[in-house]
């Protein structure tokens, strides 16, 4: 009954990469509804990016904490064990960095997974943006995310499949990272003979990326770009943590973890 009340009690740190504007706000939101749900839980925030966490303190004198400072804490509070709930979008390098961090500090812990691990996780997002989704009569949807590196690259891939199968060939994800991204997706949009585009970001987040690489000024954005083709743009300006579904589906990543901590 003692391990069961301390799985109970279990903290769970929510780490994120975090951002430098107020998309943070998306951060608030996702909180308020994960407090509502794990109630008898101590509940903290872990950001990955020391880039932000360093922003935040020059700029705004915030001081945001790293998942080796926030499970410190808690190991000095007596905490036995940890969730650490992953708040990024793929298995990728931070996700990797991440696991390796939380492996030095002297507390068990148990990895909540990002939004995209399992094929079921792939349905319950690609569900979940069909909220999103005009009736692709006029318009074409263009999903960007920032992309990666990292060998899961191809996750971006395999979702544009699944939303092809469930909501027909005018919906595109692309990568920022990826040169030739744009060029492709504006290439089939041409070919589609579609004038108008929604540009959706794919992003837990709508951050720096989203305000300069998709929707800036510059000439190399995405919506520039596509503009220069004579399509018509419009933007969605919020990232998919401001949706409860995508919110509802880390939920269930957390009662996983808190399903693998042992019961004696």
């Amino acid at each position: 009954m003692e391990q069961r009340d301390t799985i109970a009690k279990t903290p769970i740190v929510l780490t994120a990469f975090g951002t430098t504007t107020k998309a943070m706000d998306t951060y608030n939101y996702m909180d308020k509804i994960i407090r509502e749900r794990f109630s008898n839980h101590k509940i903290e925030w872990a950001y990955s990016s020391r880039m932000v966490r360093d922003f935040s303190k020059k700029r705004k004198n915030i001081d945001l904490k790293s998942p080796q400072q926030v499970l410190s804490d808690l190991v000095a509070e007596g905490y036995p064990w940890s969730i650490v709930q992953s708040i990024h979008l793929i298995c990728g390098n931070e996700f990797d960095r991440l696991v390796e961090e939380i492996q030095h500090v002297p507390i068990r812990t148990s990895a909540g997974l990002p939004l995209l691990h399992s094929p079921k996780d792939y349905d319950r997002v690609a569900a979940a943006i069909g909220g999103l989704l005009p009736e692709l009569k006029e318009e074409c949807v263009i999903m960007a995310g920032h992309g990666t590196d990292h060998p899961m690259w191809a996750a971006f891939i395999a979702f544009e499949h699944k939303l092809q199968e469930l909501y027909g060939s005018d919906i595109r994800v692309g990568m920022i990272e990826n040169k030739d991204s744009c060029e492709r997706i504006v290439q089939a949009v041409k070919e589609s003979g579609k004038k108008k585009v929604l540009l959706i970001p794919f992003m837990l987040v709508a951050g720096v990326h989203f305000k300069e690489d998709l929707v800036g000024n510059n000439e190399d954005s995405w919506k520039n770009r596509i503009e220069s083709e004579g399509i018509e743009v419009r933007a969605i300006d919020k990232g998919l943590g401001f949706h409860l579904p995508i919110v509802e589906i880390f939920i269930d990543h957390i009662e996983d973890a808190l399903d693998a901590i042992p019961t004696a």
